[in-house]
């Protein structure tokens, strides 16, 4: 029986990477960044200074669009974009996808819900969430949910490769924020 290169890759890549270090602390300043993002199919820009100026941002890394799991957490955020939204917070996910796979994404599997947009390698390792395996750096991120409070400071992370917590996770930190 023989395995396909890329689906045996797909696997390796969710069983053996991890982060390179720690991802950043609850409490530090998050960087400011501006990229560009997809929405519904179209390429837009976001700037996370402008979307903290409207409230809290949840900002998660993804490894891979169309993977299984990132499909799946992209899936679970747009299901629960409505209760992000009662409470004022902005989504957005962020892969080292190119604009043109964003734009995709955005329309099939975050049912063009909330934005998707391109984390460049300076913006990875701003945020620390480099995905390592055995020494050697992916070129992806972690599956890592960032979220960060109005005045720019983290008030939760959550770094699993396994996507079934981020959502919730979330939910209840920008939750808290609100009280």
């Amino acid at each position: 029986m023989t395995v396909p290169v890329k689906a045996l890759g797909a696997a390796l890549l969710g069983f053996l990477a991890i982060p390179a270090a720690a991802e950043l602390p609850v409490g530090a300043r998050a960087p400011v960044f501006a990229t560009q993002a997809a929405l519904a199919g179209k390429e837009t820009g976001f700037s996370l200074g402008a979307a903290l100026a409207r409230g809290p941002v949840v900002l998660y890394f993804y490894p891979k669009a169309f993977t299984k799991g990132c499909t799946l957490e992209a899936n679970a955020f747009a299901e629960a974009m409505d209760e992000f939204a009662a409470m004022g917070a902005t989504v957005i996910g962020l892969s080292a996808d190119d604009i043109g796979t964003l734009k995709e994404f955005s329309v099939l599997e975050c049912r063009n819900a909330f934005p998707v947009g391109v984390a460049s390698a300076e913006l990875i390792n701003a945020y620390d969430v480099n995905l390592v395996r055995e020494g050697k750096d992916l070129g992806v991120t972690s599956r890592t949910s960032y979220v960060i409070a109005p005045d720019g400071r983290i008030a939760m992370v959550h770094s699993d490769m396994d996507y079934r917590d981020h959502v919730r996770l979330s939910l209840e930190a920008v939750k808290k924020l609100g009280r």
